[in-house]
């Protein structure tokens, strides 16, 4: 069924992502974080957990906050100043969000990712592994980008971009852009009379991307413009966006009282959308497999070492290979050892790889969830 306004919700989703700017969370005469908003945000937070929702926040704030801790200028900053900036501020930022969620029986991480982390494949399972593994403990993840090390030609330069990437990644259902703007309007408001706001978007048309207008916060770096290009990588990937204003104290459960937002629809389901991702790719090398592997494929299981019996090409972890059953092509996946390894581990139960690998590995060769049969 296609989605509509109607069956668009936040109390929905199974999992969340909610991207949060700068201007939300420090006040921009001072410097400080707004104490207040952020604990109302940490129940918001914490009810959309007890009814069993996933929940990552895509946090900007660290230089804002570390910029007025090293008294440094109002207007841009040098990148120099921005990196020492961010990792002073991060410090700070992280233990806000453990403060706030802790009372509440939430655990907290920081994970700082670059744009090279989604763009390598094997840095891209990395953080895929990792935040799984924190969301399957019931952890709260606190993403940002790492400000300390990135260089402009690493960035990803505002986090609404980030946010859509970190929803694809980890296949979230729905993500929640809480800004300074309650939604996408057919002009700039504050310019033009006639403007109005959109409550629904079916589709990411050129038509949409020439309503986005420029940056009209002093301290946020994303506009309308990277709102929509997040828009665009969300709802292909699967995942449905809210644009909304976040001042409110709650702002998540003020959306779900019916607060004035604009929705984009999602292109399909986020498990299809990356599986065509998996599908389009040319594969490496070739896995091939025996009768027990093969049938176990076909019960929708993931490839273990034990059922290959050879490794055709070179390949590095986490690029695609084809996998081949005595039949013929079975599927293609993302591998998660290089072609080396593989061999090495070939035929091996699962339990035996930390002994051949002289280190802990993964009990999958390719896990189902990253194969297409």
């Amino acid at each position: 069924m296609s989605e509509t306004p109607a069956t668009l919700s936040l109390a929905k989703a199974r999992r969340l992502v909610i991207k949060i700017g700068s201007a939300l969370l420090v006040d921009a005469a001072t410097g400080t974080l707004k104490s207040d908003w952020l604990r109302a945000l940490a129940q918001d937070v914490a009810q959309a957990k007890a009814r069993g929702a996933d929940v990552v926040l895509v946090s900007s704030g660290s230089i804002a906050l570390g910029r007025r801790v090293l008294d440094l200028p109002r207007g841009d900053l040098a990148l120099e100043q921005s990196q020492a900036a961010a990792a002073v501020g991060q410090i700070r930022l992280a233990r806000a969000y453990e403060e706030v969620l802790g009372p509440h029986g939430i655990t907290t991480a920081q994970v700082l990712v670059t744009l090279e982390d989604t763009e390598d494949r094997r840095r891209y399972l990395n953080t895929r592994a990792t935040m799984e593994t924190l969301l399957g403990l019931g952890v709260v993840p606190i993403v940002n980008e790492n400000d300390t090390v990135a260089t402009d030609e690493i960035r990803y330069g505002d986090n609404d971009r980030l946010a859509a990437q970190v929803a694809i990644t980890i296949g979230a259902d729905q993500l929640a852009l809480l800004s300074d703007v309650d939604g996408l309007y057919t002009g700039n408001p504050h310019t033009d009379p006639l403007a109005r706001r959109l409550d629904f978007v079916a589709d990411v048309t050129p038509e949409i991307e020439a309503m986005a207008g420029d940056p009209v916060s002093g301290l946020s770096k994303g506009g309308m413009k990277t709102k929509i290009m997040a828009a665009r990588t969300a709802t292909h990937g699967g995942c449905a966006m809210v644009i909304a204003a976040g001042s409110p104290l709650r702002p998540l459960s003020a959306i779900e009282a019916g607060a004035p937002c604009t929705w984009f629809a999602a292109m399909g389901d986020p498990q299809a959308a990356r599986k065509r991702w998996i599908a389009a790719m040319k594969p490496r090398g070739v896995l091939r497999v025996d009768a027990g592997a093969a049938a176990a494929l076909g019960q929708g299981k993931s490839l273990l070492p034990a059922g290959v019996v050879a490794v055709e090409g070179r390949f590095g972890r986490g690029e695609p290979v084809g996998i081949e059953g005595p039949a013929g092509t079975l599927a293609i996946g993302l591998v998660r050892y290089s072609a080396e390894e593989a061999r090495l581990i070939l035929g091996r139960r699962s339990d035996a790889i930390a002994e051949v690998l002289g280190y802990a590995g993964r009990g999958a060769l390719v896990h189902r969830d990253d194969m297409v049969l």
